[in-house]
């Protein structure tokens, strides 16, 4: 029995997750306010306090309510502060206390408790229980891993049985709830039952965890056994040149043969290439090499195709969406989807689109494509010089692929895409084939039904592809190729459609780009044009969209660093957005000049005006030509000079001029390579001028090469240098009249402005050209 001590008063100590037994020594860390007060009084008044556990241990302020009422009263043996501020105390439990009632105490707990105090029993039914709880206990330790053995020896030297009890409680690892029961269970007897029951318990718990143990450790022997006996298989079927390793991805690869739709032929070169995978062992290279093969015929669309959308109001509306201008281009696309509803099959068109850069003919491509709804696909062909680029590589080379063609239509995922060849102008040549001769078969609608890949080698049908080339030039593009290719010129934009491409197309994109709207941002009409004429001199647009998106980013800065609520760009301020004008418009030479001449010329980069000089000096017949001129001008500029030799009588020129004189034919901006067959009658008009001292109206821009006799023949591109002689400020030109068939090419805009003078002679030209008849006020 045990024997109650009423009355004592002492600081309280709630503890959280723990629980402390008499008789037990251990360390506690402290570190809420309310404790270490308790702490510190019981340290001033006999280093005793109270420990009782609280229900919750996530509990930081715990009530009366929250903490139980039977604890431990335990002294404060050492106390040790730690650098973190928590406190660390080594307490010693003495005896079992009941809380009976809480004193008034605002810093922390004080309680006044009653001590109970453990009586001796001398029982044998105590002695008995005393045994079975170590024999348990004794069990117990074999079966865990979490008490040291030692503990054993030092338990049963305990000859106390309630010290007994609490001494095993405390090595279990129990619930606080099952601890709390042990320490308020005050009867001996009643504690050493609930132990024992507590402790048989816990060894069937953990005989049970012992036998999953052994059963999960047969299971993996079982499972290692099991990898052993199929290596072995696995070996003694390579013995017999059986089937083995390959097994499961030749039926992976034969269930996708099946879901297959491709004409039989591939079907049965699949089926003869997984034949060969199977016997080939799992260690071999080569084994690599047929499956990506088999993987590749198995990937390509054979028989797969999209089918085509031929709404012809949806299609236009969908290129007029995406570009302005273009007429031709669009023309053709809805010209082929009409015929594609007359007659359900046609074969694929192959476009190639000629232009300078800028106008737009890699993005029209893709806007042919979501008219069609079609896949789109695009290649560059830039820079490429290997003929296996095109035709792809042979199998028996290490890292062999198809080509471009073929990795494309995988790609797309159909058999009908629209495919994009950009640049098909830059293809160059070398030891390693000509790619352009590789096309031949590709965009030849003849052959390319059965298009063969040296990666592949079954022939593709690329019939149904809708091909399409870009290109800035097609000189450089070998005639074989360029002959199997409908061509469509798309030239310079006129200064109307790239104020309309501004307004409609650019900046809505530069303002979504930048984070603007049109409410913080706006650019005035005028300045519109005004950064067309002045800032960008190009026969496309991407110049322009640079520079409206350059206004767009400085007009972001000041809306952020001013905090300004609006930006407008107007012709005023532009240049302080963008600088000083960098291109003059619309001015042409204050007087008409003498020796001068205002060509028309033809680039990658669109049409452009060339100034040509001669200047007579005294000498004995020299020709000079300088400016970096090709081959093709120099011989222009002898024909010139050769048919004003012939005709120096009549043109009111000394006969004797080229003995008496050096002529100087120079084409400004030298280092400009310059070529081609128009400058002609340009170089013998500045000739004459120079020679005659007659002027050449200011306001006249011609084009057209010279013959012997004295003819003007046809030119090319003469959308392009109209468009550059409207840009210059001319109001004149004077073409070839074989050229006539070339007017409809021209824009209205243009055509208004610009007075074209069709010509056949030299005659004529000079006549047009220079102000006056060389033979009036000749000076002698």
């Amino acid at each position: 029995m045990a024997v109650k001590e009423e009355g004592r008063v002492l600081p309280l100590l709630p503890l959280r997750g723990l629980l402390v037994y008499p008789s037990m020594v251990l360390h506690l860390d402290v570190g809420r306010e309310r404790s270490v007060k308790a702490l510190e009084q019981a340290m001033v008044d006999d280093d005793l306090i109270v420990l009782a556990t609280q229900h919750e241990i996530q509990l930081e302020e715990p009530t009366p309510e929250d903490i139980y009422r039977m604890g431990t009263i335990a002294r404060v043996r050492q106390m040790l502060k730690l650098p973190n501020g928590t406190i660390r105390v080594l307490v010693e439990g003495l005896s079992r206390a009941k809380i009976l009632e809480y004193e008034e105490n605002e810093s922390f707990y004080q309680v006044r408790v009653s001590e109970i105090i453990q009586e001796d029993v001398d029982d044998i039914n105590v002695e008995a229980l005393m045994r079975s709880v170590l024999d348990y206990f004794e069990q117990y330790l074999r079966l865990s891993k979490k008490v040291s053995p030692e503990t054993l020896s030092a338990v049963a030297d305990i000859d106390e049985p309630g010290r007994l009890a609490d001494v095993i409680a405390s090595h279990l690892p129990l619930k606080i709830e099952d601890k709390q029961t042990i320490l308020e269970t005050l009867d001996v007897r009643e504690r050493l039952e609930k132990l024992l029951s507590i402790l048989n318990d816990e060894r069937e718990v953990l005989e049970l965890e012992r036998k999953i143990s052994q059963r999960v450790k047969k299971q993996m022997e079982k499972t290692q056994k099991e990898y052993y006996l199929r290596e072995q298989m696995k070996a003694i079927q390579r013995e017999l040149g059986e089937k083995e390793g390959r097994m499961g991805e030749v039926e992976e690869l034969r269930e996708q043969l099946e879901q297959l739709e491709a004409p039989d032929e591939v079907k049965e070169k699949v089926e003869k290439e997984l034949q060969r995978l199977e016997k080939i062992p799992t260690t071999s290279a080569e084994g690599g090499v047929i499956r990506t093969y088999v993987e590749w015929l198995l990937a390509l669309p054979w028989q797969k195709e999209t089918e085509d959308d031929l709404d012809l109001k949806k299609a236009e509306k969908i290129l007029d969406e995406d570009h302005y201008g273009l007429e031709k281009a669009k023309e053709r696309v809805l010209e082929y989807l009409a015929v594609q509803q007359m007659v359900k099959k046609l074969k694929g068109p192959i476009l190639c689109l000629v232009g300078p850069p800028g106008v737009g003919k890699t993005s029209l491509g893709r806007s042919i494509a979501r008219a069609l709804g079609r896949k789109f696909v695009r290649v560059s062909l830039g820079g490429v010089r290997d003929e296996a680029e095109i035709r792809g590589h042979r199998r028996t080379y290490v890292g062999a692929m198809p080509g471009r063609i073929i990795q494309g239509i995988k790609n797309a995922g159909t058999s009908n895409p629209v495919f994009l060849l950009d640049e098909i102008d830059k293809m160059t040549m070398d030891f390693r084939g000509d790619p352009a001769s590789a096309l031949l078969e590709v965009l030849d609608p003849e052959q390319n039904q059965n298009f063969s890949d040296h990666y592949i080698e079954i022939p593709y049908d690329l019939s149904k592809v809708m091909f399409i080339t870009t290109a800035n030039t097609l000189h450089t593009i070998p005639q074989p190729l360029l002959d199997r290719m409908e061509t469509l010129y798309i030239a310079g934009y006129t200064e109307i459609e790239k104020e309309q491409i501004a307004k409609e197309y650019l900046i809505p994109k530069q303002l979504e780009e930048h984070g603007l709207s049109k409410d913080k941002f706006q650019i005035h009409s005028d300045a519109v044009l005004k950064v067309i004429r002045h800032y960008t001199r190009e026969a496309g647009v991407r110049n322009l969209e640079r520079t409206i998106g350059k206004l767009a980013r400085k007009a972001a800065r000041q809306l952020v660093s001013q905090d300004r609520k609006r930006v407008v760009v107007t012709t005023k301020n532009l240049p302080k957005f963008l600088g000083p004008e960098k291109f003059r418009y619309g001015k042409v030479e204050e007087t008409d000049p003498v020796g001068a001449a205002t060509g028309l010329a033809w680039t990658a980069g669109g049409g452009d005006t060339l100034t040509i000089e001669v200047s007579v000096l005294p000498g004995k017949g020299k020709l000079t030509l300088t400016g970096k001129l090709g081959d093709v001008m120099k011989e222009s500029a002898q024909a010139a000079f050769s048919y004003i030799r012939s005709r120096a009588g009549k043109l009111n020129i000394d006969p004797e001029f080229n003995e008496k004189n050096d002529i100087h034919i120079h084409v400004p901006e030298g280092a400009i390579p310059k070529d081609g067959p128009s400058a002609g009658i340009t170089m013998a008009t500045a000739l004459v001028s120079a020679l005659t001292e007659v002027p050449v109206s200011r306001y006249v821009g011609m084009t057209g090469e010279i013959t012997l006799r004295g003819r003007v023949l046809p030119i090319g591109g003469l959308k392009e240098k109209s468009l550059a002689a409207h840009r210059a400020g001319l109001t004149h030109i004077l073409v070839p009249k074989d050229n006539k068939k070339d007017l409809e090419d021209i824009p209205e805009s243009v055509r208004k402005d610009l007075k074209i003078t069709w010509v056949s002679h030299m005659d004529e030209v000079l006549k047009l050209a220079l102000v006056r008849d060389p033979d009036e006020g000749h000076k002698s």
